[in-house]
């Protein structure tokens, strides 16, 4: 008899959870559920009738490692190759980036140069902090948050300027509440093996992959930094739904879970707005906090581990200017917390991507990041904030930090709520207690998704690709 198989959240995880599903040879009944009218999560695109693309979500994709293999195999197997717009690594949007801090830009040190003398807004070399890293005694605590880490090791001006703005632009966190063990893994471990993160990453070598293909190798040889998507990144996940209506994959929009109750044969039954559905096996690719709603009361334990994992908001303001206009040209600049909570960073999309600028004369198209965990103390409530808000704030920062004067073309306002997960002290515990429990329950239940253990686009294909490989070792 086929097993059912239900998808919760047509965000990119449960899309390539529903991927993978279809792929195996012993496919089960699968039926995915959105409970938004559209699929694809945080990857979302605007496409203009004059050929422009604005990302209001992940807009560079990294092609390394495992995770960054894995996402350009299901590229290769989808035939997007030809609207892949790759980054190579000496291109300026690669070596170029940098910090706004005492209200004027500061290029980072892209070289051995660049560490060997003082480069504003730091006071000394950066080798003092790499000798520094040599001396210091590794860390006796289980978990500790990015910036004690940073600090212990490398000095603290370089957590409160450098990693303080780097936890800004990946998480839109704070580095004095996250997880160093969660956030940066690999940091964690090369301290724990090698005493010195500096040996410890230079020894531990390229990670090792058994992915590979044409594309692979390709990113390989031209050296990419990161890729994106001509027609924009939400060509990913209509690509995945042409491909998962073409498996005979059920999906449903406008179908929010309501209730999870287990079966006397540990099945799920799921209460949806029109009805219900029996399931042999939950994927659950919403949010942790969501998830823990949904739980029976008999699951109370998991649910008090998923819902201590917050997530935060994040204003998103696509502009559009005419003319080449910045004063500088790279990826774009973050800015730390003591310069300004509430932006940031801005990202100089024409500079990595001109493709998607509009066809004609010259433009630049610019992404303005403002909130995250200082959204509510700087903004508002983000059930309250008004778009032109937003806007007003983003156009003020494009005008004081790239002197860019005068109206924006376009302009586009996104309000994502509750869009990147905080993985604060002892999010490590938490994620082991939760799989633990998952597997000496037995529960008919897998999480996938940025709730866990990555917030990337990466991270949360991959994390769906190991969840379906461990589902199908079910017993026959």
């Amino acid at each position: 008899m086929q097993r059912t198989v239900v998808v919760a959240g047509g965000g990119i995880s449960g899309l390539a959870a529903c991927y993978h599903l279809a792929q195996s040879s012993s496919a089960p009944r699968i039926i995915l559920l959105e409970g938004s009218s559209r699929l694809g999560g945080w990857l979302q695109s605007t496409r203009t009738e004059d050929g422009a693309v604005f990302e209001h979500g992940p807009r560079g994709i990294r092609p390394v490692g495992s995770v960054g293999k894995n996402t350009l195999n299901m590229l290769s197997e989808l035939g997007l190759e030809s609207e892949i717009l790759p980054v190579p690594g000496d291109h300026s949007a690669s070596k170029n980036r940098y910090l706004y801090v005492n209200k004027a830009l500061h290029k980072l040190p892209s070289g051995i140069s660049g560490l060997l003398r003082t480069i504003h807004p730091f006071s000394k070399p950066l080798i003092w902090c790499g000798l520094r890293d040599f001396t210091a005694q590794r860390g006796t605590q289980p978990d500790e948050t990015v910036h004690e880490f940073v600090a212990r090791r490398l000095g603290k001006e370089v957590a409160d300027i450098a990693i303080d703005s780097l936890c800004r632009g990946v998480f839109a966190g704070d580095c004095q509440r996250l997880s160093l063990r969660s956030c940066f893994p690999m940091l964690y471990e090369a301290e724990r093996k090698r005493r010195s993160v500096i040996l410890g990453m230079v020894l531990a070598g390229g990670e090792k992959s058994h992915f590979d293909s044409a594309l692979i190798r390709r990113a390989k040889k031209e050296r990419w930094s990161q890729w994106s998507l001509r027609s924009g990144m939400e060509i990913l996940p209509e690509a995945l739904e042409e491909f998962l209506r073409g498996q005979g994959v059920q999906i449903h929009r406008d179908t929010p879970l309501r209730q999870l109750e287990r079966t006397a044969d540990n099945r799920w039954k799921i209460t949806l707005p029109g009805g219900s559905i029996v399931a042999d096996h939950l994927i659950s690719a919403v949010p942790a906090k969501v998830l823990s709603q949904l739980l029976p009361r008999s699951e109370e334990p998991l649910a008090k581990e998923l819902c201590q994992i917050e997530a935060v908001s994040v204003g998103v303001v696509n502009l559009q200017y005419d003319g080449m206009v910045l004063p500088v040209k790279g990826f774009g600049h973050l800015v730390p917390s003591f310069e300004d909570s509430i932006l940031l960073g801005i990202v100089y999309d024409s500079v990595a991507f001109p493709d998607q600028n509009h066809r004609g004369a010259p433009s630049t198209r610019l992404t303005v990041m403002m909130g995250g965990a200082w959204f509510e103390e700087g903004i508002g409530n983000p059930d309250k904030v008004s778009q032109d808000q937003l806007l007003r704030r983003a156009s003020e920062a494009v005008m004081s930090h790239l002197g860019i004067c005068g109206a924006p073309t376009r302009a586009i306002v996104k309000l994502h709520k509750a869009c990147i997960p905080q993985y604060t002290l002892g999010h490590w515990k938490r994620t082991e207690n939760i799989f633990k429990y998952l597997k000496e329950q037995m529960l008919p239940l897998s999480v996938v998704g940025a709730s866990y253990e990555g917030v990337s686009v990466n991270d949360c294909i991959f994390s769906a690709r190991n969840a379906v490989e461990k589902l199908f070792q079910w017993p026959q």
